[in-house]
């Protein structure tokens, strides 16, 4: 069963904590780390802008990616918020049951 890390950012904290929260109780991710501050420089709509972002990264089962997606998009303020996943091809044994345990099947 193969595990990954989906990177996501919002806009603020309290959003971040909205969709941490939804991800983990729904059993869509094991763990989601916040990150609360970055600054992101990106194109949008032809202009380079410049934001502060919280990154969040959901730890969990590939197969659950399409759910994760729909829900973020749901819940989320941006009109194209970052979804992207991260392969996890390596990680202690302990963890990576810990993910499928925590998870929905």
């Amino acid at each position: 069963m193969k595990k990954i890390a989906i990177l996501i950012t919002t806009g603020s904290a309290k959003e971040a904590e909205s969709v941490a929260r939804v991800l983990v109780k729904g059993k869509l991710a094991a763990c989601v780390n916040i990150i609360p501050s970055i600054k992101s420089i990106y194109t949008w709509k032809g202009r380079i802008e410049a934001s502060k972002e919280c990154l969040l990264i959901a730890k969990t089962r590939e197969s659950l990616f399409p759910r994760v997606e729909k829900a973020v998009k749901r819940l989320h303020s941006y009109e194209c918020p970052e979804i992207v996943a991260i392969p996890l091809t390596k990680g202690s044994a302990d963890y990576m049951r810990w993910i499928e345990g925590s998870t929905r099947r």
